[in-house]
């Protein structure tokens, strides 16, 4: 089951990723329904990987369907319900 937590914790994001676990892979690039997740290409984390990001603009346009959690090998991921 997808780890789903009330919006109230996190500002104004739908999706967060723990960058320093995550390996920038891009299976939740490729599975999001939207197209709003992307590898950051201005940062890097301290294993070198770019990691994946919803940029601020877009967080809004997360329907939270949890897809990216689900497909995530490394578990880095925390997705936010309205």
């Amino acid at each position: 089951m997808a780890e789903v937590k009330d919006k109230t914790e996190v500002q104004n994001k739908k999706m967060v990723v723990d960058e320093e676990r995550c390996k920038g892979c891009g299976l939740c690039v490729n599975v999001c329904p939207v197209e709003i997740i992307e590898n950051a290409e201005d940062r890097i984390n301290q294993n070198g990987y770019h990691p994946a990001e919803i940029k601020p603009e877009n967080q809004d346009k997360c329907t939270s369907c949890t897809q990216c959690y689900q497909i995530c090998p490394d578990v880095c991921i925390t997705v936010y319900k309205e």
